[in-house]
């Protein structure tokens, strides 16, 4: 009877021993003091979920050729990855923007603009996200995000943002 009680202790205390986390040394033999790690309870990355989260993990735009408004086989991809986390998180409404390059008269860029907005608009409601939840708003080439004047520039001012609210 004495032997199951001390090996049910030393069990008990065997158990608690792994069960905590040694203390790291950093050259503790040498110098006799121990160190501890902290961990940080901050989390890493964009919350899922997240404003963040859909430009980081998603990305927020799709990208146009010179004068055009349809959709590539690119721009539908990641259109369709955005209708996923969209559909995942269906609190959010959202505006899509239309933008131009610098080229072309003001009034010329706010209706291609507005075409690349729709265009947008229409493939993810085929894609099952609720039009809604939606609106498009063209700022023609009034908002470049990247400035300059060179093919370069003018590649990535031709697109579309999706703005969530």
């Amino acid at each position: 009877m004495r032997l199951k009680i001390v090996m049910a202790i030393s069990a008990a205390l065997l158990l608690a021993a792994c069960s905590s986390k040694p203390a790291e040394t950093g050259g503790a033999a040498s110098t006799g003091t121990t160190t501890t790690t902290t961990t940080s309870t901050v989390p890493q990355g964009a919350q899922p979920g997240s404003v963040d989260d859909f430009k980081t993990n998603v990305g927020d735009r799709v990208f146009f050729g010179t004068d055009r408004y349809d959709l590539t086989a690119e721009a539908q991809a990641e259109l369709q990855k955005q209708a996923t986390w969209l559909k995942t998180y269906p609190q959010y409404r959202f505006v899509i923007e239309g933008h131009c390059d610098e080229r072309g008269t003001r009034e010329y860029n706010l209706a291609l603009g507005e075409r690349r907005a729709t265009a947008a608009r229409n493939y993810l409601v085929a894609l099952g996200i609720d039009a809604g939840r939606m609106q498009t708003i063209s700022y023609g080439k009034e908002r470049p995000a990247v400035l300059g004047s060179d093919e370069a520039a003018w590649a990535q001012n031709r697109r579309d943002v999706i703005v969530l609210q």
